[in-house]
């Protein structure tokens, strides 16, 4: 059966250049209670330093983990995302509770506790996330020599798990070495590599993030645009072994967290290279993505897991999908000429898995921003608020703000987000240029595709 919500949304983008006249944004996504309970979070004390990932089920309260966690900078990273809404929304401080607060000395005071695992980490691939709060940090202060510190030191780490007899970076690490494990969340942490190769001028490092991302296209993406969770290589022969899950339901299945980091992932390379190849990846991931969810919008934790006994939703795969899609939506229109048509398609559909996932797991009472979250569901950690779910869901609302697509009142304008000033935050990229080779039908391509999808 065709999602309701989808086709609906398909059949009112009439107008290439405007966005869906019925669309409207949750009214959660500027309330005050953002940045009271961001607030609340932040004047926590933990003595020794710890990080929220997740909460209970019950009652939303925060779970707290040791600094050299994958997770540990989120919180602080959202920190950042508070100040930038300072700017952002400067006539609505008030309102929305944003006013006097130094969300930036907040943001600097939660990050130092990670200081540590900058030389000195367990979490191998994962320092792209923890340098999330750094890289904030550089925007504002570009000669902060700590936060840059930082930058170089995480991504050198993840550099050195760099196999060139595979093509990538190892993921998890195995009791045999010539065991090398892939997961598709790694696309997430090949920013840090640009961000750096920006600082130093190490183009090996460009190197690196370009035969990843080419890898995983190849061996973790199917034809149909879904993905593994997982693929084993042979780190002698570079052979690949397996391809599975650890996090999903089946082998076979995808796993909506993963499919939606992917989204982002892709997006975000051809963000700093301009390699089409990298932008029609990303392309082919959302519409899987978009044209198997179910009728009511929700984000399942896996698109194959069975409807009996219900399958969990996963509202931290919902906020980081609708991220994917707008900063796809950005690649469209760097093209030239640019893609409208599918810029508009995307930011729109990022809307509607906004909205649809905000009222199922918007929780007033709880810690966290949002419920309906799962961790881990083959460890039964499901149906809790996650800390970067609550990320992307405040980065989304700061993005479609700053793309000119909303207010924040939390009304939308109406209109196509403007063009990128820049494609590329990284100068030292040397890549083929970009051409607009079957763009320009890309968001009506996506539309046909949604109106004949199947739950």
């Amino acid at each position: 059966m065709v999602s309701k919500a989808l086709k609906s949304l398909v059949l009112l983008l009439a107008a290439p250049c405007a966005l869906a006249a019925d669309l409207s944004l949750p009214v959660e996504l500027f309330s005050p209670l953002v940045a009271q309970k961001i607030l609340a979070t932040a004047n926590t004390v933990q003595n020794p330093t710890k990080y929220p990932q997740y909460t209970d089920r019950v009652q939303g309260v925060w779970q707290y983990f040791v600094p050299d966690t994958w997770t540990s900078g989120f919180f602080p990273a959202t920190l950042y995302e508070l100040n930038r809404r300072t700017t952002l929304c400067a006539a609505d401080v008030s309102a929305q509770g944003l006013n006097g607060t130094d969300w930036v000395l907040l943001g600097q005071t939660w990050s130092a506790g990670e200081v540590p695992s900058e030389t000195n980490t367990g979490v191998g691939h994962d320092v792209g996330f923890l340098s999330f709060p750094f890289v904030d940090e550089l925007q504002l202060h570009p000669e902060n020599q700590s936060a840059i510190t930082a930058v170089n030191d995480f991504a050198n780490h993840l550099a050195g798990r760099f196999d060139p007899a595979v093509g990538c970076t190892r993921s998890w690490d195995t009791p045999d070495p010539t065991d090398f494990e892939v997961i598709i969340d790694n696309m997430m942490n090949l920013e840090v590599l640009f961000v750096s190769a920006n600082l130093t001028g190490n183009h090996t490092l460009i190197d690196i993030a370009t035969s990843h991302a080419d890898h995983t296209a190849i061996n973790h993406v199917r034809p149909d645009g879904s993905s593994f969770h997982v693929v084993e290589y042979n780190a002698t022969t570079g052979v690949v072994v397996s391809k599975f899950t650890a996090q999903g339901y089946a082998n076979n299945s995808t796993w909506s967290r993963g499919q939606a980091w992917g989204i982002y992932g892709f997006a975000n390379m051809f963000k700093h290279t301009q390699n089409t190849s990298y932008l029609e990846t990303s392309r082919r991931m959302a519409a899987y993505f978009i044209n198997n969810l179910p009728d009511d919008g929700v984000v399942p934790w896996d698109f194959n897991a069975p409807l009996v006994p219900p399958r969990p939703a996963d509202s931290s795969a919902a906020m980081i999908a609708a991220n994917g899609l707008i900063l796809l939506s950005q690649g469209e229109l760097s093209l030239s000429p640019p893609n409208k048509t599918g810029s508009d398609f995307y930011v729109d559909t990022a809307i509607q898995i906004i909205a649809n996932n905000t009222a199922l797991a918007w929780r007033p009472s709880w810690q966290s921003l949002l419920a309906n979250g799962t961790v881990n569901n083959p460890e039964a950690n499901n149906l809790t608020g996650i800390v970067y779910g609550d990320y992307y869901f405040v980065k989304n609302a700061n993005d479609l703000v700053d793309l000119g697509v909303a207010t924040c009142n939390g009304s939308l304008t109406g209109t196509l987000p403007s063009a990128p000033s820049s494609t590329s935050s990284t100068s030292s990229v040397s890549s083929p240029a970009a051409t607009n080779t079957g763009g320009v039908q890309a968001g009506a391509a996506r539309a046909d595709a949604a109106l004949d999808m199947t739950r």
